[in-house]
């Protein structure tokens, strides 16, 4: 169900779930001070507890809230890239919600650049955890409708158009001494990052004995199958394998749809193309695989961009997506 601004802030003060609209995709919001409604978050989704949340936060002067380190790597990454999609990893301090870490010594924040999403932070004085409004491993959702589909009309969802970059943000983590790695890749580059930051990002090299291996935190779309239709689904670098499975399958007596990216022929059935530009395929992504999922086909057909640099994300998403 709709609700307004107002509405939204009044249920998230009394520790209920709200999908809120952010710049890369919806979220399902609590207030991440408060473990009963973090939990509904979890319960809502059908998410393992021990995956963390991300922290929507209204400014950067509120990082010092949540955590014990703010090195000056992660100050100028805040600064260059907040409001928008850039979460950082930074360690937690020891009052910070075991929930909403998952268990984990970190916190992911993050301030998004969607004026609902901001409107609803400063007027409510609240923080809020807000992973991707859908059921674990789904496909994410860019429109409030898409919320609505996938975790049915009940779910209080403010709307607030469609989502403009389109793809969850890039995670990066800082340790105190201003090493940072690069834990899921967004539309904010890994070069982006290194230019900001002054350094390459911290490479594993192989261990000595007695060297103590420090694990990488936890973050969210981690896993191997995520962003995923309901409907079974198959990549294809090459049109033309692309083109052949859909004729066998229709001489099989089996439908299907195909989405395509960049100029060119297409195949005998429902077609979604998008432009050969990353932004633009991020942008548009999740809608055209729900869309093609509504159709209720027995395969869809997914051409993958080429792989470099540019089409990092989206290559990470789509892969998950088609993880067997």
């Amino acid at each position: 169900m709709r609700v307004s601004l107002e509405q939204a802030i009044a249920e998230l003060k009394k520790g209920e779930v709200v999908a809120i609209p952010t710049e890369t995709v919806y979220g399902l919001a609590a207030d991440a001070t408060n473990d009963a409604a973090l939990r509904k978050i979890f319960a809502t989704k059908r998410r393992p507890a021990d995956h963390p949340l991300i922290v929507h936060i209204s400014d950067i002067h509120q990082v010092d809230a949540w955590v014990t380190d703010f090195p000056e790597v992660a100050v100028r990454l805040a600064e260059a890239f907040w409001p928008g999609a850039l979460t950082l990893v930074l360690p937690a301090r020891a009052h910070v919600s075991r929930v909403v870490r998952g268990d984990e010594p970190t916190v992911a924040l993050r301030v998004p650049d969607h004026p609902v999403a901001l409107a609803l932070l400063k007027q409510s004085g609240l923080s809020v955890a807000a992973p991707s409004a859908n059921l674990f491993t789904q496909l994410s959702p860019t429109t409030a409708a898409h919320v609505e589909a996938g975790l049915g009309e009940a779910i209080p969802v403010l709307d607030g158009g469609a989502c403009t970059v389109g793809i969850e943000s890039t995670i990066v983590s800082v340790a105190p001494d201003g090493q940072w790695q690069l834990l899921r890749p967004g539309m904010i580059s890994e070069a982006d990052i290194a230019a900001v930051a002054g350094m390459p990002q911290r490479v594993k090299h192989a261990l000595h004995e007695h060297e103590e291996i420090q694990a990488s935190p936890k973050v969210p779309g981690q896993h191997a199958l995520h962003y995923s239709p309901r409907t079974p689904l198959t990549l294809y670098q090459d049109r033309a394998d692309l083109f052949a499975a859909c004729h066998a399958l229709q001489n099989a007596g089996k439908s299907c749809a195909a989405l395509l990216i960049g100029e060119g022929d297409a195949p005998a059935c429902t077609v979604v193309a998008l432009p050969g530009q990353p932004d633009k395929v991020a942008e548009r992504l999740y809608s055209a695989l729900h869309a093609l999922d509504a159709l209720k086909v027995d395969r869809l057909l997914v051409e993958l961009p080429p792989a470099d640099a540019a089409w990092i994300a989206v290559l990470d998403r789509l892969t998950r997506a088609g993880h067997q």
